[in-house]
């Protein structure tokens, strides 16, 4: 295994744990039509993956800051594994599939911030940011690419709510051997808990983080899910609608790849997260269009645009993470902001509720409202010269 670099070794199990989080967003027209779940069941469904995952990330991340990644990620690519096997065996039981769920949150919480973490620690011999952008590269990758094969699959072969999940088992077997025994550099860590406890707080207290983070998080899969959950409802989707629904969750999140580059020319993380409002903003525009016009065709634009969204939002926040955290507390900073984008994951399950009472072209101009009031506020997230985070050098 010694001829792959060590970044890439764990930004592969990065990516399949994106994988088998993702892939059930393909399946949300399976569970309707062949199991007659409510699209309420299913949507909350899709959401209770969030419920497992926030706490997780809250746990288990401060602890890989002080036991190192390698010991976490571990048992956590087996818990992957098992979060997978628990949905194949679901069947149409809305119950062993919220296990299915729960198991695969915790997995994911688990494994995203000390796994982005562990990236970074491997990356640093590249410039500034290279950390981020790779671990969030994998992590969209896997995004995509686990609904799009389980639409495919779901679609036109038999035992649609079986066959699906098999890839990613498949794959998992890889990834555990590749990832394994990939190596850990050393990074002193403080044992002085109290300390680091403080240097978290003064971090999450700062102008940067609460301005330019907390605020604009949620948006990462928030943009992401309205893409793939809620725009493709406004239009009755006649051909493949399985399929098509696993493509454009891989359009949207694959788009989300394709753009996470341009944050490395922008450089300063407010304009990337800035560039990622407009880009949302302009997704649920082409939404409200679409539901207007009963233009079908627009699922595609308004999917690039919202992907455009999520892969600038996400290194725009990881970036500004990565330069307010202290080594030994890398982890815990970016389980804090994962867990605010997962807020977004609440989306497709509050669109559903709301579209009974309001139409779905007044949902995506409240949508473009909350950008229009956060966006300024971005902009005003950097420190004054001269002025930093209190325990930390400029950045």
């Amino acid at each position: 295994m010694s001829r792959f670099p060590a970044w890439l070794r764990v930004a592969a199990a990065l990516f399949a744990v994106g994988w088998g989080a993702n892939q059930f967003a393909a399946m949300l027209l399976v569970y309707r039509e062949h199991d007659g779940a409510s699209s309420e069941a299913v949507t909350a469904l899709f959401g209770a993956y969030a419920l497992g995952l926030i706490p997780a990330l809250l746990i288990v991340a401060p602890i890989s800051d002080r036991i190192g990644r390698r010991r976490v990620m571990r048992p956590v690519l087996v818990l992957s594994f098992i979060g997978t096997v628990i949905l194949l065996v679901g069947g149409g039981h809305l119950g062993v599939l919220l296990v299915g769920r729960l198991v695969a949150g915790i997995a994911s919480g688990a494994a995203f911030a000390p796994g982005s973490a562990w990236v970074k620690e491997l990356s640093a011999d590249g410039p500034p940011g290279t950390g981020a952008r790779r671990a969030a590269l994998a992590l969209s990758a896997g995004f995509g690419s686990g609904p799009l094969v389980a639409g495919v699959f779901a679609q036109w072969l038999p035992g649609p709510t079986v066959l699906p999940y098999v890839p990613h088992l498949v794959l998992m077997v890889g990834v555990l051997a590749l990832a394994w025994h990939a190596p850990e550099p050393f990074v002193p860590r403080s044992k002085d808990e109290g300390r680091r406890r403080s240097q978290v707080w003064q971090a999450m207290r700062s102008r940067r983080f609460l301005l330019g983070v907390t605020l604009t998080a949620p948006w990462v899969f928030g943009a992401a899910a309205t893409s793939f959950a809620t725009i493709p409802t406004f239009v009755d989707i006649g051909v493949a609608p399985v399929a098509v629904t696993g493509a454009l969750t891989g359009l949207t999140l694959w788009t989300g790849v394709a753009v996470q580059p341009l944050g490395k020319r922008l450089h300063d993380p407010r304009l990337i997260i800035s560039a990622g409002l407009g880009a949302a903003a302009a997704g649920l525009l082409t939404g409200l269009v679409l539901a207007s016009s009963g233009a079908a065709w627009l699922v595609v634009p308004a999917a690039m645009l919202l992907g455009t969204a999520y892969g600038l939002i996400l290194v725009g926040g990881l970036t500004t993470i990565e330069r307010l955290a202290q080594p030994d507390d890398l982890g815990t900073l970016n389980a804090v902001f994962y867990s605010l984008t997962y807020v977004g994951f609440a989306a497709p399950l509050l669109s559903t509720l709301v579209l009974n009472t309001i139409s779905p072209e007044q949902l995506m101009l409240g949508g473009v409202a909350m950008i229009v009031l956060t966006a300024p506020l971005v902009l005003l997230s950097q420190p004054r010269a001269g002025v930093t985070v209190p325990g930390r050098a400029p950045r």
